[in-house]
């Protein structure tokens, strides 16, 4: 993978404030209390903040009172807390919009992307979708994995967590790893078992050596935003990186379905022309495909 451009993953570890964290700060600072415990991780471990009249001191800086009251009133946003101010974890680059989003269930947020998360959010929380993927990808103990499309992280970072010996995932856009740096929840990226591999997947997959994969999990944008990574011909691409009797899934959602259209039919049919044996799995939203001894 020498010509390939490797990316150097860096979690930000800024404390970090959703509007749970900050009404418990906000009902304690009213029943006169000097301290309380909040998660300033998004729910990953706990820490003391101190009640002042008018400040909260958090992770060794101090903000008003009155500024956590706009944080404990946006049930989406989660801000960052950085040199004394509180920014929400946002941006805007080349005309899209990027937001890191808390999840109804708190923990491991989202990413939106002009107005699109990409977990389901409503069934499942963003970390037990990614679970499901990459159970679906039957990884184990051992497995090579290639996670195409990063994202946050959280199907590489799960892999691992299955078992799996190393992960090579793919990621055509910095933004989102820069969004993920500030996520608690993507600071595994940093293990040195994960190869983030930056560059168009199309192109990067192409480069990578036959037969060098045990379980791969495509889990592209939509298909109106990412056409080509639905195509026969990159199809064809992840048959020849997968070892024989290897796993693929293939995330599809299930975008049209109320409209009479069936994308993941499509690309099952797309995947056995490419030699895959292939067959939906409604219930995960996806495909699963296997390619022969």
């Amino acid at each position: 993978m020498a010509l390939l451009k490797k990316y150097q993953f860096k979690c930000k570890r800024l404390p970090i404030l959703d509007c749970g964290a900050a009404k418990v700060i906000l009902e304690a600072h009213a029943k006169k209390l000097n301290r309380v415990e909040v998660s300033l991780d998004l729910g990953r471990t706990k820490t003391s903040v101190l009640i002042r009249e008018k400040v909260a001191v958090l992770g060794g800086q101090a903000i008003p009172i009155e500024w956590l009251k706009e944080v404990a009133s946006d049930e989406e946003g989660l801000y960052l807390l950085e040199a004394g101010a509180l920014r929400k974890i946002a941006f805007s680059v080349e005309g899209h919009f990027y937001k890191l989003r808390r999840a109804p269930q708190g923990a491991a947020p989202t990413l939106e992307i002009d107005g699109i998360h990409m977990h389901r959010i409503k069934e499942v929380s963003p970390w037990q979708d990614s679970l499901l993927k990459v159970k679906a990808a039957k990884v184990k103990h051992g497995s090579k994995v290639l996670d195409v499309c990063t994202g946050l992280g959280y199907t590489t970072i799960l892999s691992l967590k299955l078992g799996a010996r190393e992960v090579t995932t793919i990621e055509v856009n910095p933004a989102i790893l820069e969004i993920a740096s500030h996520n608690p929840w993507s600071c595994p990226l940093e293990d040195p078992r994960i190869t983030i591999l930056l560059g168009d997947a199309v192109e990067v997959v192409a480069k990578l050596p036959s037969n060098s994969y045990s379980n791969i999990i495509h889990d592209p944008p939509r298909f109106s935003l990412a056409g080509e990574l639905y195509s026969l011909s990159f199809y064809k691409q992840l048959y020849r990186v997968l070892v024989p009797r290897g796993v693929l899934f293939h995330y599809t959602g299930a975008p049209g379905m109320r409209r009479g259209k069936d994308l993941a039919k499509g690309v099952a049919q797309r995947l056995r022309e490419a030699g895959f044996e292939a067959r939906l799995l409604r219930k995960v939203q996806g495909v699963i495909a296997f390619k022969p001894p």
